[in-house]
């Protein structure tokens, strides 16, 4: 649909049509570190094991996303702003979440004891949601030269109607996507921590 049924747009041409992946992947990156430090908060307070597992599955997937939306606005800024890349607050924040989704990981990995690896991991990823309000308002606080919010969940947008549905099936589609990554993700990372108890070897055992 965003390649073929949606208008060109009056202004940038088809060079738009990269917004049907760069948006849904930069509301993924900062949906899921939130997400993240949600998990981790909870674990830290009520010692929750499995939110410890999941705000650690998170990670890796945030920074895919974060990458994602990073690639594809250099792509689309090109044509756009005649760069690759800017300084712009945005985009600068932008880069900011990709290496706190990378420390998170680093740190994770870098500790040996699992519980207390998540836990240090998790209170830097607290710390980190104090950016997604800068990413989020960078355009409306700053003289950006990111283009203004043009999409509102809860209001009227600025984009045409005939160029909407694309974008919310790639919002829906980026939910469910993350979800089954997390998922799979979790059970991998907890089957590893718990390989040496008894009911992880007969879960072994019953596999062809």
């Amino acid at each position: 649909m965003a390649l073929f049924m949606v208008p060109a747009d009056y202004q940038q041409s088809d060079s738009f049509r990269i917004l049907y992946i760069h948006v849904p992947a930069a509301w993924m990156s900062m949906f899921i570190f939130a997400l993240m430090a949600l998990y981790a908060a909870i674990a830290l307070i009520w010692r929750i094991k499995l939110c410890e597992i999941l705000a650690m599955a998170c990670a890796p997937i945030g920074a895919a996303f974060a990458v994602i939306t990073l690639a594809t606005g250099s792509i689309w800024g090109k044509p756009m702003w005649g760069t690759w890349w800017d300084w712009d607050p945005r985009l600068t924040a932008e880069l900011i979440l990709l290496f706190l989704y990378l420390g998170v990981i680093a740190l994770y990995h870098a500790i040996e004891d699992r519980r207390v690896a998540a836990r240090s991991a998790g209170l830097l990823a607290i710390v980190g949601v104090a950016l997604l309000p800068i990413i989020r308002y960078s355009v409306v606080w700053w003289n950006s030269l990111h283009q203004g919010q043009t999409i509102n969940l809860f209001g009227e947008s600025k984009m045409d109607p005939s160029m909407r549905m694309p974008l919310w099936i790639m919002v829906i589609a980026t939910k469910f996507w993350f979800a089954g990554s997390l998922l799979a993700r979790a059970r991998a990372d907890n089957l590893r921590r718990e390989s040496a108890k008894d009911w992880v070897r007969r879960l072994l055992e019953k596999k062809p």
